[in-house]
């Protein structure tokens, strides 16, 4: 009887073990509460864009992968692309931008 506690306490706490390593996130993998916060802050940068009347917000591809926010696409002067970066890195929760827009 002894051993049979033993053994399934042993295999909960491998299971604990497993399920908890499922959820972690990795380099290239979100754990769920980075992915949801992930999804705020690029919520927040496309709103804070669409505030902008300058900008031509529709043309900006905005994604966020652990608090870096990497902004693609097309846009018609620098001055855009500064702009756009300098309200991305005022949204609060952003860590870094990338910026991979281009001039049309």
């Amino acid at each position: 009887m002894n051993n049979l506690i033993r053994l399934f306490s042993a295999t909960f706490l491998a299971l604990s073990l497993m399920t908890a390593a499922g959820c972690a996130s990795t380099a290239k993998h979100e754990g769920t509460g980075e992915y949801v916060d992930d999804s705020v802050i690029t919520t927040k940068v496309k709103a804070a864009l669409f505030d902008e009347p300058n900008l031509r917000s529709g043309q900006i591809n905005v994604e966020t992968f652990k608090g870096v926010v990497q902004l693609s696409g097309f846009v018609s002067t620098q001055a855009d692309i500064n702009r756009a970066v300098q309200v991305t890195r005022s949204v609060k929760g952003v860590e870094s931008v990338k910026n991979d827009m281009r001039l049309k």
